[in-house]
C-alpha cells in the first residue's frame, strides 16, 4: 500500500471512530483535490454502515400542484397558472396515479408540489375553496390520507418550508417527509442569484424547517443541489449544518447529492452543469462528514451512464425510481428500468434491494418516529430487516411462489463476491457453529448473495444427508380449538377473547379421535399428530386418555403429540413434575413430541406475541426433559411477525446448544407466520409474514447454522405451497413434512394451500426439484411396505365430526365426556 492510500484508509478509520469529520477537518478537505482518495475513504465508511446493499424505492410521483410562490431560475416544474388548466390534481387523478403504482408493486407515493401557491395566486385560493380546503397543506393531508387508505402506498411528502405544527399535521398521514436544503449560501438568494425572488429558498427558512422536522420527530430527507453557483466550502458548510441538526434530533434518514441540470426556457439554461468529478467529490465529502449511518443518495436518472462511479464515491441509495410516472422535476431524464439498475449496481459490486419511504432505523423505533395510524401500513410492506418485500408473494396465499404479479428483477452476479460469506460457509461446513452476528449476516443476504447462501446450504444438504427427500403419511388431529391463552399470532384457538375469529369452538370426543385414527391407518398413515388449545377443563388425565385411545384403536400407530405448553399444563393439573408427566405419557404410548410452542425463543419477542405463554427457558427445559426420558422431538421456528434477524439467530443458537446437550431433535421445521387472521396483525401490530427471500433463507441458514447436529430441515407445504417447497428443496431442505389429511391451524389463519397433500403430489413436487422421494416414519426410518401401498390407493376422507364445545364450562366438555 502506498502512502496516499494509507492516508485515506486512516481517514476512514478516524471517521468510523468519531461518526464523521469534525468541522475543522471538513473545512480543510474543502480544498482537497484528490477526488480518488476521498472516494476510497468514503467507500470504506459507506461499507461499514451499509455493507453490500444499495437501496431503491419503487415509487409513483404525484405532482399535486405545479404552482409555487417561488421563482427559482433553474426550475421547470413550477410555473404560473395556465388558462384551462386546474391548479391541483383532483382526488380521482391522485388515486389513478397511486393505483397504477400499486398494481406494479410500488411502495411509495411521492407527493411533490410548489410552495404555498395560495399566497401568490388568487386562482389557487379559489380552487382550494371549491375543493373544500383552506390551504394547500390541508389538501395535501387529505390526498395523502386518501392514497394511504385506498392503496396502502406510503406517502413521502415534499411540501417545502414548514413549521413544527405543519410537519406534525402531515406526520399523521405520511411515512416520511423531505425538503432539500440545496444550499446555505445566502448570496445565492441575492439579486442575480438562482434563488432571487424565492422567499422559501432563504437558507434560514430552510434550516428552520430542517430543525422543525427534528422537533416533530419526522423521518426526514434533505440534500444539496450542486452546481448552481455555490463553492465547495459552501457545500461543506451546508453538510455541517445538516449534521448539526441531525445530532440534535436524529431525524435525517437520507441526504441527496443532486447535480444541477440546465433546462431550456430557464434563466440558467446556459449555465454550466457540474462535472462528474465535482459530483463525486461532493458525495465523498458528504459521506465523510455524515458518517456511516445516514443514507446518501444520488438520482440515477441524472447520470444514467455514470452509475458505477457514484457508488464508488460512497452512496448507498438511488432514491425513488418509478415504473409508472416520469420525473416531473427532470422530465428530460427518464428513470432507469429496475432490471437495468440492478445490473449496473451489480457491476459496481453491490446488491440492489427495494426499500420503503421510511428507513429501517426509524421503523424499528416506530412509536417515536411514526404515527400509530401509519405504522400498520408500513409494517405490511416491511421485511424483518426493515426494507421492502421484493415481491407480492405472501405466506399461505393462493398466489404461486414462482410467479407473482409483482416481481423484483432477477439477481445478477455482483463484481467481487463478498469474501465474508465464503468464510461463513467454510465455518458452517466444518460444523463449528456460527455466532449471532454471523447468522444475522446470512439472513441479511439479498439478491445474488441470498442465492449464494441457498446454494451453499443445498451443497451442505447434499453432503450431509444426500439427495433423497423424505415425507411422512400422517393425520393431524386437533382435538379442541378452545384455549385459555391469548397468543397474538393464533387464529385457531377459541376463547372468551377470540370467538369472533373464523371457526366455532369445538371438542372431539375419544370416539371421534379413534375413528380418525383408524381411518388414517387405513389410508396408509404411520403417525397421528395431535395438538390442541389449552382447554380450561382439560387436565393431564385428558392427555393421557387421548394417547391411550389412539393406541387402543390402532396399536401400531405412532403418536406424535403435545406441545411443551400442553405438557406443562398437564403436569401442573396432576401435581406432577414435567419429567414425571412425560414418563406417564410415554408409558401410555406417546412416541414423540412436536417442537411447537417455540415460536421465537427470545423473551423480548414472546412478551409481545405470547406474553402469557411459557417463556424461552421453560420451553427449552421441557423439550430437554422429553429428550432425557427418551422422547425425541422436532423443533420449530415461527417467524416473520415482530421479530428481526437477531432474534432468528438467537433461536437457532439455542436450538443448537440444546441439541448438543441432548441429541433429541429430529428436524428443524420453519413455520412462516400467516398474518391474514392473526389477532395481532388485525390490530396493526405485525408484518405480513416473511418475504419470499426470507422464507427460503430460513431453510438455508437453518441448515448452515445447525450442521451437523440437526440433520433434517423440513419445508411446510401448508405455508409455502407446492412451488415453495420445490424452492426450499433447493435451499437446504431435505424433508417436506406430512400429508396431514386434516389441516386446521393454518386454514384458520387464512392459509389457502388446502388440508391434504397426498403422496402422489408429494412425490411430483420432489421430482420437480430433481430429487427422489422416500416415504418415512416419524423417526426417519423407512415406512412399512403395507402402509406405503395403502397410501397410494387411499379412499376419500369421510366427513369429520366436531362437537360444539361447551361455553368454556365443564358441563358438556371433553373432560366430562371422555369416558
Amino acid at each position: 500500500m502506498d502512502d496516499a492510500a494509507a492516508r485515506w484508509d486512516e481517514l476512514a478509520r478516524q471517521v468510523l471512530g468519531t461518526g464523521g469529520l469534525d468541522r475543522d477537518a471538513a473545512l480543510v478537505l474543502a480544498g482537497e483535490g484528490d477526488t480518488a482518495g476521498l472516494m476510497r475513504a468514503a467507500a470504506s465508511v459507506r461499507d461499514a454502515g451499509f455493507g453490500s446493499v444499495v437501496t431503491v424505492s419503487r415509487k409513483v410521483f404525484i405532482p399535486l400542484t405545479q404552482l409555487c410562490r417561488d421563482v427559482c431560475h433553474y426550475c421547470t416544474f413550477a410555473h404560473p397558472p395556465r388558462r384551462g388548466q386546474r391548479a391541483f390534481l383532483t382526488p380521482g387523478e391522485v388515486l389513478e396515479i397511486a393505483r397504477a403504482g400499486a398494481r406494479v408493486g410500488c411502495d411509495e407515493a411521492l407527493f411533490t408540489l410548489g410552495d404555498k401557491p395560495e399566497l401568490r395566486y388568487k386562482v389557487v385560493r379559489e380552487e382550494l375553496a371549491a375543493l373544500g380546503y383552506a390551504t394547500t397543506l390541508d389538501y395535501l393531508k387529505a390526498m395523502a390520507e386518501l392514497v394511504l387508505r385506498e392503496t396502502g402506498l406510503l406517502p413521502h411528502l415534499n411540501a417545502g418550508v414548514l413549521t413544527v405544527d405543519d410537519l406534525s399535521m402531515l406526520r399523521k398521514v405520511s411515512a416520511s417527509q423531505g425538503m432539500m436544503i440545496e444550499t446555505t449560501s445566502e448570496r445565492l438568494s441575492a439579486r442575480g442569484g438562482p434563488h432571487f425572488g424565492s422567499p422559501d429558498k432563504l437558507p434560514a427558512a430552510r434550516l428552520a424547517t430542517l430543525e422543525a422536522a427534528g422537533e416533530a420527530q419526522v423521518p426526514f430527507t434533505t440534500g444539496l443541489l450542486i452546481g448552481i453557483g455555490e463553492t465547495r466550502t459552501e457545500r461543506v458548510e451546508a453538510l455541517l449544518s445538516i449534521r448539526a441538526s441531525h445530532a440534535r434530533h436524529g431525524h435525517v434518514q437520507e441526504v441527496i447529492i443532486q447535480n444541477f441540470r440546465a433546462k431550456a426556457g430557464t434563466r440558467m439554461a446556459e449555465a454550466p452543469e457540474p462535472s462528474l468529478d465535482e459530483h463525486l467529490w461532493t458525495i465523498a465529502l458528504a459521506r465523510l462528514i455524515l458518517g456511516p449511518s445516514i443514507s446518501i443518495q444520488a438520482p440515477p436518472n441524472l447520470r444514467a451512464d455514470e452509475l458505477a462511479p457514484l457508488i464508488a464515491a460512497g452512496i448507498n441509495d438511488w432514491g425513488g425510481v418509478s415504473p409508472v410516472t416520469p420525473d416531473h422535476v427532470n422530465p428530460e431524464a427518464p428513470w432507469p428500468a429496475l432490471a437495468a439498475l440492478a445490473n449496473a449496481t451489480a457491476k459496481a459490486g453491490k446488491v440492489l434491494s427495494p426499500r420503503l419511504a421510511v428507513y429501517p432505523t426509524y421503523l424499528f423505533d416506530a412509536p417515536r418516529w411514526l404515527d400509530k395510524a401509519v405504522t400498520p401500513f408500513v409494517l405490511r410492506r416491511a421485511d424483518a430487516g426493515g426494507l421492502a418485500h421484493e415481491s407480492g408473494w405472501r405466506v399461505g396465499e393462493g398466489e404461486s411462489f414462482d410467479s407473482t404479479v409483482v416481481e423484483w428483477p432477477a439477481s445478477p452476479a455482483i463484481a467481487g463476491e463478498a469474501r465474508d460469506l465464503d468464510a461463513l460457509f467454510d465455518k458452517a461446513f466444518a460444523g463449528r457453529g456460527l455466532e449471532e452476528a454471523e447468522i444475522v449476516r446470512l439472513f441479511d443476504a439479498r439478491g445474488h448473495e441470498a442465492q449464494r447462501v441457498a446454494e451453499a446450504a443445498d451443497a451442505l444438504r447434499r453432503e450431509a444427508v444426500g439427495d433423497t427427500v423424505s415425507y411422512v403419511v400422517t393425520r393431524n388431529i386437533n382435538y379442541t380449538n378452545v384455549c385459555s391463552y391469548r397468543c397474538g399470532f393464533c387464529a385457531f384457538s377459541k376463547g372468551r377473547h377470540n370467538e369472533h375469529l373464523r371457526g366455532k369452538p369445538y371438542e372431539l370426543d375419544l370416539g371421534e379421535i379413534q375413528r380418525r385414527t383408524v381411518e388414517a391407518w387405513e389410508r396408509g398413515a404411520t403417525e397421528v399428530c395431535m395438538q390442541g388449545g389449552i382447554h380450561p377443563d382439560f387436565s393431564g388425565e385428558t392427555y393421557l386418555s387421548i394417547v391411550r385411545a389412539v393406541k387402543q384403536a390402532v396399536p401400531d400407530m405412532h403418536v406424535h403429540a403435545f406441545s411443551s405448553l400442553e405438557v406443562r399444563h398437564g403436569a401442573s393439573t396432576l401435581g406432577l413434575s414435567v419429567t414425571e408427566f412425560l414418563i406417564a405419557l410415554k408409558e401410555a404410548g406417546l412416541g414423540t413430541l412436536p417442537g411447537t410452542a417455540a415460536e421465537i425463543l427470545d423473551d423480548e419477542i414472546r412478551a409481545i406475541i405470547c406474553p402469557d405463554k411459557l417463556n424461552t427457558a421453560e420451553w427449552l427445559d421441557t423439550i430437554g426433559a422429553a429428550h432425557r426420558v427418551g422422547l425425541k422431538t422436532t423443533s420449530t421456528i415461527m417467524f416473520g411477525h415482530v421479530d428481526h434477524y437477531r432474534h432468528w439467530a438467537r433461536h437457532l443458537i439455542r436450538l443448537r446448544h440444546l441439541q448438543e446437550e441432548t441429541g433429541g431433535i429430529t428436524e428443524l421445521v420453519p413455520l412462516p407466520f400467516l398474518h391474514m387472521e392473526a389477532p395481532l396483525y388485525l390490530k396493526g401490530g405485525t408484518r405480513q409474514g416473511p418475504s419470499r427471500r426470507e422464507a427460503l433463507l430460513m431453510h438455508a441458514v437453518g441448515r448452515l447454522a445447525l450442521h451437523p447436529v440437526i440433520p433434517n430441515v423440513q419445508a411446510s407445504w401448508v405455508k409455502l405451497g407446492e412451488g415453495g417447497i420445490v424452492a426450499a428443496l433447493k435451499s437446504g431442505a431435505n424433508d417436506i413434512g406430512g400429508t396431514l389429511m386434516d389441516e386446521s391451524i393454518s386454514r384458520a389463519a387464512g392459509g389457502m394451500h388446502g388440508q391434504e397433500f397426498p403422496p402422489d403430489r408429494m412425490e411430483a413436487a420432489v421430482r420437480a426439484s430433481g430429487r427422489l422421494a422416500r416415504q418415512r416414519t416419524t423417526t426417519y426410518t423407512d415406512a412399512p411396505s403395507r402402509q406405503k401401498q395403502r397410501s397410494y390407493a387411499a379412499n376419500a376422507l369421510t366427513p369429520r365430526v366436531e362437537a360444539a364445545a361447551g361455553k368454556f364450562a365443564k358441563v358438556g366438555s371433553f373432560a366430562a365426556r371422555r369416558g
